[in-house]
C-alpha cells in the first residue's frame, strides 16, 4: 500500500501544469502579458489528464505575442527512476508527436529570447487587412489570408495546439478529432481562410511605431453549395459539352462554414469575440459567392454569442422585424396546424436573404417572436417581477408560441420521440419547451443589457441519456 501512496506522489495534473504564457518582444528581453491554464489537455496526454513520473511539473509553452512563435520550457524537482516497466512518461516526446507543434518550439530558450530581441516593430500580421476597429486599450485590427499563404500556413502550425486545449472536441486542419493518423491532408488549403484579431498599440520603446499582439482568431471552410438546377428543356441540346480546363473555386456557389472559433482566455470578456464574428459574417453575406454561413458543431458559449449576433443582425432588416405571431389564427385540437407568422409565406426568402441556415433563423425568429409577447405571457427571469393577468387574447397568443416551438423540436426529434408513448412525448415537449424559454428569456435580456444573475441554461436537455454513469439507457433530445 505504501508503495501505491508513492507512485501516487509522481503524479501531476497535465491541465495544472501545463501554463501557456503570452510574451512581448522587447528590445531588453521577453516582457510577460499574461500566463494561463489550458480547458483540456487530454488530446496531448490522455483521457485522465494526468502525468507520471514527476514532482513539481511544470511545463510552459510561451508564446510570442505578435507572430505567436512558440517555445516549449520543461522544468521538474525530481524525475522517477525507471522501476522494471513503471517509468516515467516522455513528456517531450509526447508534446513533439501529438500537441502538432512546430519543430523550432523545442529549439534552445535563448535562441527564442534573442531572436525575440531581434524582432522589430515594424512586424506586421500576415495576410491582408480585413478590418479595423478602436477599443478602450488601443486599436484592433483583423487580418485575413488562406492557407494556400506560406505566412498564414506557418502561423496556423504555431497556434493550432490551442484549439484542442480549449474546445472541446476541437480538431487540427485537415485531421478529424478521431483519425488515427498525426498527418494532416492540406490538399485544400486555398478553401481554408483565417481570421486573426489583433491589438495594435504604441511601441514602448518607440511611440511612433506600433507593435501587436495576438488575440485570437477564426477559421472558415468553402465548400461547394449544390443549387437545384432548372427543369431542363423538353429537347436535349445534343450540342452542350462540359466545361474545359480548370474551374476557379473562388468563382463557385458556396456554403461558408466558421469551423474553429477562439478568444485567447486573458482577453475574454471584453466583446472581442462578438465584433470578430460580426466581422466574418458581414464579409460572407456580402460576398456574392457564398448562398448560406453555417457554423461547426458550436459549443454553448459559442452559441450565445452567435444568437445575440445574428438577432442584432437579423432587426436590421425590415421584413424580418415585421414577422409576429398571427392572433387571427384558429387552431383546432386535431388536424395539421396552420402557418403560425403573419408574413409566413415569406420567411424563406428572408432566411435566404440573410444567408443563416435554416435551424439558427428558425431559433432566431423564435427569440425575436418571443419578446413581442404580452407582458402578461412572456416567458422571464425576474421571479419576484408582478405580472398582469392573462386575457383570453393573451392566453391564445401564448398557445401558438408555444406550437411555433414544439413544431420545430418535435420536427428535429422525430426519430426519438417516436420511440416514445404519445402521453410521455408530450410531457417531454413540454419540458424541452420550458428549457427554451429560460434560455431565450436570459439571452434577451443580456442583450437589452439587463443584468440577470440566473444560471446559464444548456441548451441540449436530457430527456434520454445513453451515458455510462446511470443504471438506465436514455436518449438525448436536442433543443435545436
Amino acid at each position: 500500500m505504501s508503495a501505491l501512496l508513492d507512485l501516487e506522489n509522481w503524479i501531476a495534473d497535465s491541465n495544472a501544469a501545463l501554463s501557456i504564457s503570452i510574451v512581448s518582444p522587447t528590445p531588453s528581453g521577453l516582457q510577460l502579458i499574461s500566463t494561463f491554464n489550458p480547458s483540456f489537455t487530454y488530446p496531448v496526454f490522455g483521457e485522465d489528464e494526468k502525468i507520471f513520473g514527476y514532482k513539481d511539473l511544470k511545463i510552459n509553452l510561451r508564446y510570442r505575442a505578435n507572430d505567436m512563435r512558440p517555445h516549449v520550457q520543461i522544468s521538474y524537482s525530481s524525475k522517477f527512476t525507471s522501476l522494471g516497466e513503471t517509468e516515467p512518461m516522455d513528456v517531450l516526446g509526447m508534446l513533439r508527436e501529438d500537441a502538432h507543434l512546430p519543430a523550432i518550439a523545442f529549439g534552445k530558450a535563448a535562441d527564442f529570447e534573442s531572436n525575440s530581441q531581434n524582432l522589430g516593430d515594424d512586424w506586421t500580421p500576415p495576410g491582408e487587412l480585413h478590418a479595423s476597429f478602436e477599443g478602450s486599450d488601443g486599436t484592433y485590427e483583423i487580418w485575413q489570408g488562406t492557407l494556400a499563404d506560406s505566412a498564414i500556413k506557418q502561423l496556423n502550425s504555431r497556434i493550432q495546439l490551442l484549439i484542442p486545449l480549449f474546445i472541446e472536441g476541437g480538431s487540427y486542419i485537415g485531421q478529424t478529432p478521431d483519425s488515427d493518423f498525426t498527418e494532416t491532408d492540406m490538399a485544400d488549403a486555398d478553401r481554408w481562410t483565417l481570421f486573426m484579431l489583433y491589438r495594435k498599440q504604441p511601441s514602448t520603446n518607440d511611440p511612433t511605431k506600433s507593435s501587436y499582439v495576438f488575440i485570437g482568431y477564426s477559421t472558415v471552410y468553402r465548400f461547394f453549395y449544390f443549387q437545384t438546377p432548372p427543369t431542363p428543356p423538353a429537347s436535349p441540346n445534343h450540342d452542350w459539352e462540359l466545361p474545359q480546363g480548370n474551374l476557379d473555386l473562388a468563382q463557385l456557389p458556396c456554403r461558408t462554414r466558421l469551423s474553429q472559433f477562439l478568444i485567447l482566455p486573458p482577453f475574454q470578456g471584453s466583446g472581442h469575440g462578438a465584433r470578430l464574428y460580426r466581422s466574418i459574417f458581414e464579409h460572407y453575406h456580402k460576398h456574392t459567392q457564398t448562398y448560406e454561413f453555417t457554423v461547426e458543431n458550436p459549443n454553448e458559449a459559442f452559441d450565445e454569442l452567435r444568437d445575440a449576433c445574428d438577432l442584432k443582425f437579423l432587426r436590421t432588416l425590415p421584413e424580418f422585424t415585421a414577422l409576429r405571431l398571427n392572433p387571427d389564427v384558429t387552431v383546432g385540437k386535431k388536424g395539421l396546424i396552420p402557418q403560425l407568422i403573419k408574413g409566413g409565406e415569406n420567411l424563406e426568402a428572408v432566411r435566404t436573404k440573410a444567408k443563416i441556415a435554416p435551424r439558427q433563423f428558425a431559433r432566431v425568429l423564435e427569440m425575436h417572436v418571443m419578446s413581442q409577447l404580452p407582458d402578461s405571457v412572456r416567458p422571464r427571469i425576474e421571479p419576484d417581477e408582478r405580472i398582469p393577468s392573462k386575457t383570453a387574447a393573451d392566453r391564445h397568443i401564448e398557445r401558438l408560441w408555444q406550437l411555433l416551438v414544439k413544431q420545430r423540436l418535435y420536427r428535429h426529434n422525430r426519430d426519438v420521440l417516436a420511440q416514445i408513448e404519445p402521453l410521455e412525448r408530450i410531457e417531454k415537449l413540454g419540458e424541452t419547451l420550458l428549457g427554451v424559454e429560460l434560455e431565450y428569456a436570459r439571452l434577451l435580456a443580456a442583450h437589452g443589457s439587463v443584468s440577470t444573475g440566473v444560471a446559464k441554461q444548456k441548451r441540449r436537455l436530457e430527456v434520454d441519456d445513453d451515458t455510462t454513469s446511470t443504471s438506465s439507457k436514455r436518449t438525448r433530445m436536442d433543443e435545436d
